[in-house]
């Protein structure tokens, strides 16, 4: 507290030595001396200022008496423009005096202050601020050779970029491109002569000759004792061609039968069933047939059987059990009769496809993101199985391409499946395989074993769900005929693989759109 009071008084002895000094010296510092008397003492500043002439300390009265704004006081004050340049001309600091600018305030800085002020006492008693010491910055030098090694990998990586294109302008010359573009499908231009009309053209004739007279090889009209060219293939003869049945008469759906009723249904069986009594009552008077015996049950059992009922009941009872039993076990036998053994079943289904199959084959055309989930491949490949499909699956770390060909029927099932029934972004992970199965990506065969076809790491995933994955309907229609013979797969790695094998059948053309989608 000591050093904080002895603080105190040394900044009140500079305040009052500062106002002492206003109040004795020049005009120039008689604005601040009057500010610091108006802290430190009304009276005092009041005399000055009206001994003064100043109305600045004073309150606004109103009218003539409101008084100057401080900028305005030293109006007629006297001021010579100081020199802008601080040097001269030779480049060495002007030694003159320079005079003070009368619009600013020159005086010290003075704080009035009462006895017991706690915040000017606290200001006094807190200790100053260190100064922040300026420490120079170090120099730093470059390794020598570094920038020689970032020219020599600037070099590296242009070489290796010019090699590329090197290698991909051999393979562009070559026609050995990665991926197919629009380029390699160039139409062909079309010959002078049709393959149909050369037969009816002179040799070295085309389609711009025709107004000459020798241009076609056709006889002129034929005249008495005159025969027709023998050159010429138009001739007297009359060629009928073989009638073929219109492809569209096996699209024709057939006839549905007329809808009937509840009733109407009752009413024709109702009258089939008394037209076949009144045939078999027919045969029984004519004695064709013997007369069934009587359909004896636990219902009408006294009323046919009136008598012998009554004489000897429990017997009559019995032996319509036995009836009612056999009778029972001759409809199950009829049943067990018509129904269809298991290859029997599949025969049948298998005439129904190829009659499907008659009507037209229709083609589908996939375009899958992958084909990592085993399940997804089973089930592409046992659904085309069991619906007599044929077609390919084309596996690629990029696309998949999924081609299926066969009858209405079955391609309308198939399309269900693929775009409505099978979730894509679903993946189960398979488990670690043991030493003893087969690996992981492996396909199933045609024969269903999983274990004998290929397998890649890229068709094994460990991942819970398949976000992107995602199937896309590329074609959808009908065909002249099948293409494929059988269901298959094929795993391709590169892109010119799978155009290859595509190509083959001309589908690649299928390939190049599901790669500029993907």
């Amino acid at each position: 507290m000591s050093s904080a009071a002895e603080r105190l008084a040394a900044l009140k002895a500079r305040v009052a030595a500062a106002v002492s000094g206003q109040g004795a010296g020049s005009p120039a510092g008689g604005g601040s001396g009057l500010q610091a008397q108006q802290h430190l003492g009304g009276n005092a500043s009041s005399s000055n200022d009206i001994a003064g002439g100043r109305t600045s300390g004073l309150p606004p009265s109103g009218g003539l008496n409101v008084p100057l704004h401080p900028a305005l006081e030293n109006l007629n004050a006297k001021f010579t423009p100081q020199s802008s340049k601080a040097f001269g001309r030779g480049g060495k600091r002007d030694n003159k005096k320079a005079r003070p600018n009368p619009y600013l305030n020159t005086s010290p800085v003075t704080v009035a202050t009462t006895e017991g002020d706690e915040i000017v006492e606290a200001a006094a008693a807190a200790p100053a601020p260190p100064a922040r010491a300026r420490h120079s910055r170090p120099l730093h030098f470059n390794e020598q050779g570094k920038y020689i090694q970032q020219g020599n990998a600037l070099r590296r990586q242009a070489a290796l970029e010019a090699m590329k294109k090197r290698i991909a302008e051999q393979a562009r010359k070559a026609g050995m491109d990665e991926i197919p573009s629009d380029k390699n499908f160039v139409v062909e231009v079309p010959p002078d002569i049709e393959w149909i009309d050369q037969a009816y053209f002179a040799e070295g004739k085309t389609y711009d000759d025709l107004d000459m007279p020798d241009c076609l090889v056709v006889a002129k009209e034929r005249t008495e004792g005159q025969d027709v060219d023998e050159e010429s293939i138009v001739t007297d003869l009359v060629q009928h061609p073989v009638p073929i049945e219109p492809p569209q008469d096996k699209l024709v759906p057939a006839a549905k039968p007329m809808h009937l009723t509840k009733q109407e249904q009752k009413k024709l069986r109702r009258q089939r069933r008394m037209a076949e009594l009144k045939e078999t009552q027919a045969k029984i008077r004519l004695g064709l047939v013997p007369a069934p015996p009587p359909k004896v049950k636990r219902s009408n059992l006294m009323r046919v059987l009136g008598e012998e009922a009554v004489q000897d009941p429990t017997a009559v009872e019995a032996r319509v059990n036995r009836e009612i039993a056999g009778r029972f076990d001759k409809h199950m036998e009829a049943n067990e009769a018509r129904r269809l053994t298991k290859e029997q079943r599949h025969e049948k289904l298998a005439e129904n496809q190829e009659k499907d199959a008659a009507k037209g084959i229709h083609m589908l055309i996939f375009r899958i993101t992958t084909l990592v989930n085993g399940q997804h491949r089973y089930k592409i490949w046992k659904n085309a199985k069991q619906l007599a499909l044929t077609g390919v699956c084309v596996m690629h770390p990029k696309a998949n391409l999924v081609v299926v060909e066969g009858g209405e029927h079955s391609i309308s099932k198939y399309r269900k499946l693929m775009l409505n029934r099978i979730d894509w972004t679903q993946n189960t992970p398979a488990t670690m395989p043991t030493p003893t199965l087969s690996a992981v990506g492996r396909l199933p065969d045609a024969s269903g074993d999983s274990g004998n076809g290929p397998s890649r790491e890229w068709l094994a995933s460990e991942d819970a769900s398949l976000p992107n994955n995602q199937i896309m309907l590329l074609f959808d229609g009908e065909t002249k005929g099948r293409v494929f013979r059988k269901w298959s797969s094929k795993i391709c790695d590169t892109d010119r693989e799978a155009f290859d094998f595509l190509a083959r059948t001309k589908l690649e053309t299928f390939w190049t759109q599901a790669r500029s989608s993907s």
